[in-house]
């Protein structure tokens, strides 16, 4: 993948290559071994999700350790279930010990994972993603959690809630942000920290791409299997583009800044595009933050077939540009980042595990709490037309309906197609309220 300079993107090997390739290298990776609750060496893991992110979780976990054994498993629907176990059996023979009394479907088929296991990997709607961590916890396992890590405040609540019992109980959490174990990216930004670009003036954030997902109907399925089994298509359950794919970009932005918010947002969406794509999503979105010091950063997305694609962010200061995803700075002092481009994806459950097998297991809620809200804040303006406030965003228990508390495979769906096939838009920009 290339930028619009023509730049490779550092570290942008898939999931799904990761599966095919990876498993050659377990043998050569090297483990330090201490304290675990389970034993001297076995890490059992389960998967609450069976899409491709968290098969791709469960391959780097596999990678990163070769005393985890993947033992249990869990999706909305059995096919699923039953068709990762099978790739990944494939790739980690010795290390997927899941049998069929250990795959569950349904919505309350993850507390038997939960039950099972060590290490939780949690990777399927995100409106569910607060809900099973918070249980997680609560049950003494450790978690794995993708991103997004809420949809609405009223999930980043929980996850706060998570956090703190986790660290009261000595357990892990690890975020999805991948960029935070980016060798090329971490040295870009910490470069950044260190004055290298001067005082940052403006940060850029761009992620347009094609759209996530399935986008025609599939066949021989009820309307809510259809919302279920496309979460990326539906608000309601995907939280929509600025939280799904601007998290990201907003977490290195988050992090360059030293953790600071912003102090409002305001930003602008909609669908521009094809009528007949599966789903209510918004197909672009753009959000405009301030920062209390002068600092502004603009953040783009679109999922739109047939348009410029790009990946980036872009750190402009007094004295240089920085391009984290690319780990190079130009400038007064320009810079290119030479180091072992380690995957982000395996190094993260690396120390993950480690810190587990060390008894001082590592938790990244605080973080991935901040940076997830920066973008819940500016999807809501999206959708409201509104400038939202962090403090309005912080204080907020506004949740997209239904809970996920609420959420049964027999419920009515929350959005329905009109006789052509045709969603409405998720949301009514201008009228909508939403915190």
């Amino acid at each position: 993948m290339k930028d619009r300079d023509n730049t490779p993107i550092l570290g942008t090997n898939s999931r799904r290559a990761f599966l095919k390739t990876s498993a050659a290298a377990v043998a050569g990776i090297s483990v330090a071994r201490g304290a675990h609750a389970a034993s001297e060496d076995v890490i059992k893991v389960g998967m609450i999700g069976c899409g491709g992110r968290c098969a791709g979780a469960a391959a780097n976990a596999m990678t990163a350790d070769p005393g985890v054994r993947l033992v249990a498993m869990h999706d909305l629907f059995e096919d699923r279930v039953k068709g990762r176990r099978q790739a990944l059996q494939k790739s980690y023979k010795d290390q997927v010990q899941v049998d069929d009394d250990h795959c569950f479907v349904g919505l309350d088929g993850y507390k038997k994972v939960i039950d099972s296991v060590d290490v939780v990997l949690i990777a399927c709607a995100a409106k569910f993603h607060p809900m099973y961590l918070k249980a997680g916890i609560e049950a003494g396992k450790h978690v794995f959690v993708e991103k997004p890590h809420a949809i609405d405040p009223s999930g980043i609540n929980t996850v706060n809630e998570a956090t703190k019992l986790a660290k009261e109980k000595n357990l892990g959490i690890l975020s999805g942000l991948q960029s935070r174990f980016h060798p090329a990216i971490k040295e870009t930004i910490d470069r950044v920290k260190d004055g290298q670009i001067g005082e940052i003036i403006s940060i850029e954030e761009n992620f347009v791409r094609g759209p996530y997902g399935r986008t025609s109907r599939p066949e021989n399925v009820t309307e809510l299997e259809a919302q279920y089994g496309n979460q990326y298509r539906f608000s309601w359950l995907c939280g929509d583009d600025v939280p799904q794919s601007l998290v990201h970009n907003m977490d290195r932005a988050t992090w360059a800044l030293g953790e600071v918010t912003p102090v409002d947002a305001h930003g602008f969406g909609g669908r521009s595009g094809r009528d007949d794509l599966l789903g209510d999503v918004f197909d672009h979105n753009c959000v405009v933050y301030r920062y209390e010091s002068g600092v502004r950063a603009y953040a783009f997305c679109r999922t739109t077939i047939g348009c410029y694609n790009e990946n980036s962010s872009i750190i402009l200061g007094s004295k240089g540009i920085a391009f984290p995803v690319h780990g190079r700075i130009e400038g007064e002092k320009e810079w290119r980042f030479r180091g072992r481009g380690e995957n982000p994806y395996v190094a993260e459950h690396k120390v993950f595990l480690k810190s587990i097998r060390d008894g001082k297991p590592i938790n990244c809620g605080e973080y991935m709490s901040r940076s997830t809200l920066v973008t819940i804040m500016g999807q809501l303006s999206c959708y409201s037309g509104k400038l939202v406030t962090w403090d309005q965003v912080a204080k907020s228990d506004y949740c997209i309906q239904p809970t996920p508390e609420e959420c049964t495979m027999d419920m009515d769906p929350p959005t329905k197609p009109d006789a052509n096939g045709v969603y409405p838009v998720c949301a009514k920009v201008g009228v909508t309220t939403n915190i």
